[in-house]
């Protein structure tokens, strides 16, 4: 029975917690599955390399607004697919192939592995392993529901769709979060007919209630919207199509011929394959692992030492900016268990790559106004992009700026923004969260360059009712 100091479940953000200061000692790195995980082989990093060129592709749209006729000649969706993927899966194999034969300290198991202890575990193939430490980093998986024709090959998830032979002339998307919304965007921008189907009346669910409100009137304005259906079966068509088959609250039916069925219906975190149980982890309700502040795995509430767990399999954010983040964190304290570190989830943003494209960080609106003493206490603002000089050269009539503040401390509490280039103005909103800057400050503190984009944040800023220091600049 091999015996290692260390043993990682994951080769995503887990990999990088081999520094050199397991150099002299033994590392197991334990991943079934592609090497270098999801961000990197089937999610952030080739959506973004897609959205990017379908971002290009619907620019003659744009253009024919402001006077420029432009065309669109073909997409070479194949090209692109090969160009991404080609690079993608050179750096997932150089990855694997460094820890698997360059490395004389780490043995890299490529399979599927279960825990009989909470420092032990059995691989697929039988192979019985303990470790002195443990890192569970194992991620999550695309949900699907369990309906009739979920195995049909016309039916993709973000894990497979990306490598399709295509664009598809329909797509039927399923789904109404952050995934169905950036794959509906690609395939709407390289000329496809997109139909997105959500159970829900609302799109972008966790997202404040008016942007999810205006993304949705967007989002309908390119793509066709069909809310409130429940996919019931995906029917074999016989020809190489395939029909969606819906139904709603009242009964109606809603019947779907297409190329293709993306699910984007969510993912879960990938507890349920590792036996958890056996180990004696304690799970929460959303089936990720329990953890404390310094990321260590909870059995019977009390932290287990030396046996660490992050990323989509220990929290609800499923953002690789917070894997990383919190692999820095499990580092160090696997490196200096004396002195211990916590995880601070001060100030998270996330953006959703889509057509219009959505930031946010902190609350919404409607959880300031439930988490503060007095309704009134709350100051929200928001600036129209097209009520800038910026905007009025883009003859933008979608783009918003949200902000919720505390109006006695002058503290912003959340920032929404929907528009151009969100995922970057976004960022100073941030660093005012993360690092305490009152609004008044923000706004009148640092010049904003005229007539940049970044005068909608501004002025979004100072339209924020909110306590300003007699001294503060004008």
């Amino acid at each position: 029975m091999p015996h290692y100091d260390l043993a990682i479940i994951g080769s995503g953000s887990g990999n990088s917690l081999i520094t050199p200061f397991w150099d002299e000692k033994r590392v197991a790195l334990i991943d079934g599955g592609v090497f270098g995980g999801t961000c990197v082989n089937v999610g952030c990093i080739p959506t973004k390399m897609f959205v990017y060129p379908a971002g290009l592709a619907a620019v003659p749209a744009e253009a024919s607004r402001l006077g420029v006729e432009m065309t669109l000649e073909r997409v070479r969706w194949n090209a692109i697919r090969d160009r991404i993927f080609g690079r993608i899966d050179a750096i997932s194999e150089s990855g694997r192939r460094y820890r698997a034969e360059e490395l004389d300290n780490v043995e890299l198991y490529q399979e599927f592995v279960r825990f009989t202890g909470p420092r032990s575990l059995r691989t697929e193939s039988g192979i019985q392993i303990t470790a002195s430490q443990v890192v569970v980093a194992a991620g999550s998986r695309p949900a699907l529901p369990d309906v009739p024709g979920m195995d049909l090959p016309q039916v993709h998830t973000s894990d497979t769709v990306m490598r399709i032979d295509g664009p598809p002339r329909q797509v039927v998307v399923v789904g109404g979060g952050y995934i169905a919304a950036e794959f509906a965007a690609i395939f709407h921008g390289f000329g496809s007919e997109v139909v997105q189907v959500n159970r829900s009346q609302r799109l972008l669910r966790n997202n404040d209630e008016e942007i999810s409100r205006r993304f949705a009137e967007a989002a309908a304005r390119r793509w066709k919207l069909e809310l409130g259906f429940s996919l019931r079966a995906v029917e074999d068509n016989g020809n190489g199509r395939v029909t969606a088959v819906f139904d709603d609250d009242g009964g109606e039916q809603l019947r779907l011929e297409t190329d293709i069925v993306l699910m984007a219906t969510g993912r879960v975190p990938n507890t349920d394959r590792l036996d958890v149980e056996a180990a004696g982890f304690d799970l929460d309700p959303d089936k990720t692992l329990s953890v404390d502040a310094r990321l260590r795995i909870l059995s019977g509430g009390k932290p287990l030492e030396g046996v660490y767990a992050l990323g989509d399999i220990a929290n609800r954010y499923q953002l690789k900016h917070v894997a990383n983040r919190e692999a820095r964190v499990v580092a160090h304290n696997l490196e200096h268990p004396g002195r211990l570190r916590g995880m601070d989830y001060t100030a998270v943003p996330f953006a959703v790559f889509s057509d219009p494209q959505i930031a946010a960080v902190g609350l919404t609106e409607k959880e300031a106004r439930a988490a503060a003493v007095n309704e009134g206490d709350i100051a929200v603002a928001v600036q129209e992009y097209g009520s800038t000089a910026y905007g009025w050269a883009m003859e933008d009539s979608e783009g918003i700026v949200k902000l919720v503040a505390d109006k006695a401390t002058g503290s912003l509490l959340g920032a929404h923004i929907m528009g151009h280039e969100a995922s970057l103005l976004i960022q100073p909103l941030v660093q005012a969260m993360a690092i305490p800057t009152p609004v008044s400050a923000l706004a009148r503190g640092p010049f904003w360059i005229h007539p940049a984009l970044t005068e909608v944040v501004e002025n979004a800023l100072l339209a924020l009712d909110v306590d300003c220091p007699r001294d503060a600049p004008l």
